[in-house]
């Protein structure tokens, strides 16, 4: 250690032991022991913390997204300017230390191979052809799994399902870091995200575990919702010995080979990415203003009643605080604010990020479509053609086809995660088994939302369940130009 760099011995143990890690989880483990042992960084943590909230709560769902990030009085978040400068003095100053230290400073300076891959990540397929990047945004059991194979099913797609789901298992702050911990994390999220539709697919090996090797793994989530990742050249022939936890669904391949994956996404035309990981619209600036990317974002959003019925369903584990709740005929349990509060905040995170995006802020202009999972679930081919127009990509025969074939599912044929509906019928189906009480709730807590897609409120059980009182007002298209 240079003469004159004096860190507490706790801060250069923690250092040390994170010598072989990626330079981001470098990065978020190294923030807490700065917000720790510096001054000048308390200072930064006390001001992103005096404008965010947050509720900290465990992962214990595969694609769970209850936010746990609860807005501020005003209900605005801390100005990404001020955000980006906290955190990039942060990196720096991690970055010099580390360097003082003996640590490894970056990832990308060893890459090598990744180097070949990721050169000219921006180049189209085609000559002369505009490659475009879609971001489908939106929350767990909006239908967002549903919605999305309407490009996981276009062949010169590259579509990817979840990636951020490692990044989420992987990377957290001390709990006591409040709502600066989800600002670090979407930090994060925006820069993996980048990398991603740049085709850099390594950029997610540090977060998969057990870690890749040789480029080689087992156990990317969700493997088989890709097609292509699942599709020649990318599936490899199968290894019985290897033990594969997210297989593919329709052929048997060995473990995904991350740079065969990275140089198929760069021979597709476009790109698509769905995520239920980005709460704030906001973060996604600098993508939208990135030339390369073209992005286009896909803002996808539900009932919040209908959503909060699916993830009692799915994730039942989670909510035995409200079964409870709504077993006790006597009232003696009460619903814990907590659980109101984290309904709340989910709610009023989407509506923000709505409000922004129908704002059309020049930065966003032709970059933000709105789509209620009811609308696609009703007319689901004309929803597929209009999004497809928004993001300037034709929409194939495939597509229609597999739209028509996977809407028309037997009534008792769509499981909890499948993608195969009864469209028509499906998207009121929880009017007729969540009780009134229930919906009361979450019409209180959601009503500012809800006014603004257009979801009616239930005045009483009855309204609820009669099929002939829509709750469902007609808004044509929320299509931004």
């Amino acid at each position: 250690m240079e003469k004159g760099v004096t860190l507490p011995q706790d801060c250069r143990d923690f250092v040390n032991s994170l010598k072989m890690r990626s330079k981001y989880a470098l990065f978020l483990a190294f923030v807490v022991v700065v917000f720790v042992f510096i001054e000048k960084e308390n200072k930064i943590i006390s001001r992103v913390s005096d404008r965010l909230k947050q509720i900290p709560q465990p992962v214990t769902d595969a694609n769970s997204t209850d936010p746990g990030l609860l807005l501020a009085d005003n209900a605005s978040l801390l100005s990404l300017s001020e955000l980006d400068s906290a955190f990039s003095e942060l990196r720096s100053r991690l970055h010099n230390l580390s360097v003082q230290l003996g640590v490894e400073p970056a990832v990308g300076e060893a890459r090598g191979r990744k180097e070949e891959v990721a050169a000219e990540p921006s180049q189209p397929a085609l000559a002369g052809h505009q490659r475009r990047h879609v971001l489908l945004m939106a929350t767990t059991r909006t239908g967002s799994s549903f919605v999305g194979e309407f490009f996981n099913q276009q062949g010169n797609i590259f579509y990817l399902f979840e990636p951020l789901w490692h990044i989420e298992r992987t990377v957290s702050f001390d709990a006591g870091g409040g709502g600066a911990n989800a600002a670090g994390s979407a930090l994060v999220y925006r820069d993996v995200l980048k990398q991603l539709f740049l085709c850099d697919l390594y950029v997610l090996e540090p977060f998969i575990s057990p870690q890749p090797e040789d480029h080689l793994t087992p156990v990317l989530f969700r493997r088989g919702s890709s097609r292509s990742l699942c599709e020649e050249p990318v599936c490899t022939p199968f290894v019985k010995k290897v033990f594969e936890k997210y297989h593919c669904k329709s052929r048997r391949c060995g473990p995904l080979n991350v740079t065969l994956a990275a140089e198929a996404c760069r021979r597709k035309d476009h790109m698509a990415l769905k995520a239920v990981r980005i709460r704030q619209l906001e973060f996604l600036q600098p993508l939208a203003e990135d030339p390369r990317l073209d992005l286009r974002v896909i803002q996808l959003v539900r009932d919040p009643r209908a959503v909060l019925a699916s993830r009692m369903v799915a994730f039942a584990g989670k909510y035995e605080s409200w079964k409870k709740w709504l077993s006790d005929d006597d009232g003696r349990d009460r619903l814990r604010e907590e659980e109101v509060q984290r309904l709340r905040g989910n709610c009023e995170s989407i509506r923000l990020s709505a409000e922004l995006g129908l704002r059309q802020p020049a930065w966003l202009r032709g970059r933000y479509m709105l789509v209620r999972y009811e609308d696609v679930a009703r007319r689901p081919l004309q929803k597929a053609r209009e999004m497809y127009r928004f993001a300037g990509i034709p929409l194939t025969q495939q597509v229609e086809d597999w739209i028509q074939k996977n809407t028309q599912a037997a009534r008792d044929g769509s499981g909890i995660y499948s993608t195969q509906k009864n469209s028509s019928e499906q998207f009121e189906k929880w009017r007729f088994s969540m009780p009134f009480k229930l919906a009361q709730v979450v019409q209180t807590a959601c009503g500012a939302t809800m006014r603004l897609f257009g979801y009616k409120l239930a005045r009483d059980a009855a309204s609820l369940t009669n099929r002939s009182v829509s709750l469902l007002e007609e808004r044509g298209t929320f299509w931004v130009t």
